[in-house]
């Protein structure tokens, strides 16, 4: 009698198909739709522009601006700055420095592109400022520990310093900084002051 009532049970159920199993019957497609997702969430970035924003973007379109973005530096502090500032932070004097320079390496990146530089800072890198090269009034560089890194001061035409720390291929860097804000290449360099 047990037979009798399987197979009745087997020949009266529908077979499902994997597919059917994960879903329940009454929930349909309609009510769900599947959404493609091009690319995953992510938290909102601060901006800080120092370019002026009361320009009408009628002037903006008839400017020919290059429509490709490319990446001529792109990194963080030199790693000879973190190395020096270790070997020194043995000493309780030295200590603070090693901390800051620590920070530097781990948290901090330059980025100058072809339309703008970029300063990306904080524990997540959500602290980021852009700045385009038509703001740039004037460049300086003080070479570190007998010119292998240095720092680069970029003055804006608003007054505002911009002070990058321990930049490798720094006069590099300046130079082309100059020449993407169409200035004469001619760089103002302090002597070495230290690490």
């Amino acid at each position: 009698m047990v037979s009798a009532a399987a197979s009745t049970t087997t020949t009266s159920a529908p077979i499902l198909s994997p597919a059917a199993t994960h879903q329940p019957p009454h929930l349909s497609s309609t009510f769900f739709p599947k959404l493609p997702f091009s690319k995953p969430l992510k938290p909102l970035t601060k901006l800080h522009v120092s370019s002026p924003l009361n320009k009408s973007p009628s002037s903006a379109t008839t400017t020919s601006r290059p429509t490709e973005e490319t990446i001529f530096f792109d990194g963080g502090a030199h790693y000879g700055d973190l190395v020096a500032n270790l070997l020194l932070g043995f000493t309780l004097l030295w200590l603070p420095l090693t901390l800051a320079a620590v920070f530097r390496a781990f948290y901090l990146r330059y980025r100058f592109t072809n339309l703008r530089v970029t300063v990306i800072s904080g524990l997540t890198g959500q602290d980021r400022s852009d700045f385009s090269y038509k703001v740039v009034k004037d460049v300086q560089v003080v070479p570190r520990f007998i010119g292998e890194w240095g720092d680069v001061i970029i003055t804006l035409k608003d007054g505002t310093k911009v002070d990058l720390r321990s930049v490798p291929k720094f006069r590099e860097i300046a130079k082309y900084c100059l020449s993407m804000a169409e200035k004469p290449v001619v760089l103002k360099e302090s002597g070495p002051k230290g690490f």
